[in-house]
């Protein structure tokens, strides 16, 4: 599957539109009743109802993980700033333990990503005496401030399309490409052409809402971009 969702949109395009030239003119045509066109419509209307909120949805999830790995970036690159007036010791440690950090959420993608480090992180803050304890308090407090950006992160990647929705979504793409493709329209090669189409369009929709819930879309593989920007630089630069 994963390899699958790698493929490049572009590619899915051509591929379905061959395999429905093909299907068009070599499948068997049926002419149906005006009670079975009624079905199609009211299939169609339910697909066209139902794919709708749920693209729409995915598309805002993919929108608020871009802000909460920004704000939780902005929140990391403070906290290096800050890192600067604490002592050399401590700042070296606090940019190590960071930049450990940002490396483990990026290797999961943030699916439970750095959760012993960020502990660890905590317990060091708290552990500091002396003439360290003061900055390793003000360390403290950022961290403990971010977490609100770390459970929103949590939530919204565990937030996915729910398997009985996959279900209805696939009886209702499969008898509306049924019909398109069993439908006769006469011989013409124009119209064959605009059924092939139909049904590339049809199965893009699903192909698209599977990339966008699984995050491997491509506008959603940018979203870790500023913390890839934070450990490529070593905390130097945001953007």
């Amino acid at each position: 599957m994963k390899l699958l969702l790698k493929v490049r949109l572009s590619v899915y395009f051509w591929v379905f539109l061959g395999i429905f030239i093909i299907a068009s003119f070599y499948l068997p045509k049926m002419k149906f009743e005006s009670s079975a066109l009624t079905l199609f419509s009211v299939n169609s209307f339910l697909y066209g109802f139902y794919i709708a909120p749920i693209l729409s949805a995915q598309k805002a999830r993919i929108e608020e993980l871009h802000k909460i790995v920004r704000a939780e970036s902005n929140a990391l690159f403070a906290m290096a700033l800050n890192s600067k007036s604490y002592g050399e010791k401590l700042h070296k440690e606090v940019l190590a333990m960071l930049d450990g950090y940002v490396k483990h959420v990026l290797s999961t993608k943030g699916i439970g990503g750095g959760e012993q480090i960020y502990e660890h992180m905590i317990t060091t803050s708290l552990s500091q005496k002396g003439k360290d304890a003061e900055s390793a308090k003000k360390f403290l407090d950022q961290l403990i401030a971010n977490q609100a950006n770390r459970s929103n992160l949590a939530m919204q990647i565990s937030n996915k399309v729910f398997s009985n929705e996959w279900w209805i979504m696939i009886v209702l793409f499969s008898i509306t490409l049924s019909f398109v493709l069993l439908l006769d329209t006469g011989k013409s090669f124009f119209i064959s052409i605009v059924k092939a189409l139909l049904c590339t369009g049809l199965s893009m929709l699903i192909l698209i809402l599977v990339k966008l819930s699984s995050l491997t879309h491509k506008k959603a593989t940018k979203m870790w971009d500023p913390l890839k920007k934070l450990s490529d630089t070593h905390f130097y630069r945001l953007d």
